[in-house]
């Protein structure tokens, strides 16, 4: 039967004018209880973070670096150095040379010098495929817990080899690790990402829940969102895929690199477009960088380079040559301590600035051969890593 509007009118109660059946899915809060509701909400967003690194054990023990599945995990980053950075040991900070990019964990530079020191004093905190300006981020944002310490950071002039290296092309092109860098203070010529994605990046980086919803679609959803995962496996539970273990830090990356010698693959000598260092915004924010571990007390060794000179024509190696030795320069005009190595032998290199297993136990020889390197990184004062 339907009813009039004046029928309606009659079956309806005298208070107000309110049909109570109409409203029993209603939620009515006074003010008391919507502050409480607030409160309740944004204490559970600020908790479960925390509580979840209980859940989901780290294990960052001798010879660990990032998972390469979580490179573009920064809540995760941002945890392995709190949970290096009260131990005062000796960090790198650096790109794929650094993490290892042809290697496992027990073949990189870090796991090689602490063998030569005889102890695990050095922990691996590099980065596959970030760059300096993306590193600044990193540091500046990701990155505080490093504070008061040894800090032995990568200078590798690879990106200084052409402006889109360098990201001052104005080209646009795909950019590793853009979640880092400057979304408004600072213009990057290559970077052209809208207004809404800016914004929802910087909402990121200070919103911790944000960040461990980011870690869990990296870790365990192959870095998917929710809604693209359950259309691609739709008989799948979700939660089984939340299994609270972490990639292993020797999980290769993808695809896997072929670790041969560069000339064994085919590659030919190249002459790369260097970008002059006045002009340049990788350059610029390397020294950002610098000056940020400085600001927070630790104490820096830079290693610049060393790059596959091999590959290089007589003029790509003039000009980086000239990079080189003005860029030992400012670190000398700064009184950073540094060293320069020699490059390796030609078939020690997978390609223009990776070197393989045999590279990083040489280079690691080298560099402890040089005193300052080896009272910086073998005098009292830095404890054990992982240990």
């Amino acid at each position: 039967m339907i009813q009039t509007g004046e029928s309606l009118s009659r079956a309806m109660p005298d208070r107000g004018g309110i049909d109570d059946r109409f409203a029993a899915n209603d939620v009515r809060l006074s003010l008391g209880g919507w502050l409480i509701a607030g409160t309740l909400t944004v204490a559970a967003f600020w908790l479960i973070p925390l509580a979840w690194q209980r859940i989901e054990p780290l294990a960052a023990k001798s010879d660990y670096r990032v998972p390469y599945r979580l490179g573009n995990d920064y809540w995760n980053y941002e945890r392995t150095c709190h949970a290096i950075g009260p131990r005062r040991g000796a960090v790198l900070i650096g790109d794929s040379v650094l993490w290892g990019h042809y290697v496992e964990s027990r073949e990189t530079l870090s796991h090689n010098l602490n063998e030569l020191l005889g102890e695990a004093r050095l922990a691996n905190l590099a980065v596959d495929g970030i760059h300096p300006v993306a590193l600044a981020g990193l540091i500046e944002n990701r990155a505080k817990a490093i504070r008061n310490q040894r800090v032995i950071v990568n200078c590798n002039l690879l990106w200084l080899s052409s402006p889109r290296h360098d990201l001052s092309s104005g080209e646009e092109a795909p950019l590793n690790h853009p979640a880092l860098i400057p979304q408004f203070a600072v213009r990057i010529p290559s970077y052209k990402a809208s207004l809404a994605e800016r914004l929802g990046i910087v909402a990121a980086r200070h919103w911790g829940f944000l960040g461990w919803a980011d870690h869990l679609r990296i870790a365990y959803f192959g870095s998917d969102d929710l809604a693209s995962w359950t259309l691609e496996h739709p008989y799948a539970n979700p939660l089984a895929e939340v299994t609270g273990r972490l990639p292993s830090p020797d999980e290769p990356p993808s695809p896997v690199p072929d670790a041969r010698p560069w000339d064994e693959k085919g590659i030919r000598p190249i002459s790369p477009d260097w970008v002059p260092l006045d002009e340049s915004l990788q350059w610029r924010f390397f020294r950002h960088t610098i000056e940020l571990l400085k600001k927070r007390g630790n104490r820096l060794f830079v290693i610049i380079g060393p790059l596959n000179e091999h590959m290089l024509t007589a003029e790509g190696l003039e000009g980086y040559s000239r990079r080189k030795r003005a860029v030992a320069a400012w670190h000398a005009e700064q009184a950073i301590a540094h060293a320069v190595p020699e490059a390796l032998p030609s078939e020690m290199y997978a390609d223009l600035s990776h070197p393989t297993a045999a590279g990083y136990a040489l280079l690691a020889e080298r560099l402890m051969a040089e005193e300052a390197f080896h009272n910086f990184v073998g005098e009292s004062g830095v404890v054990c890593y992982g240990l």
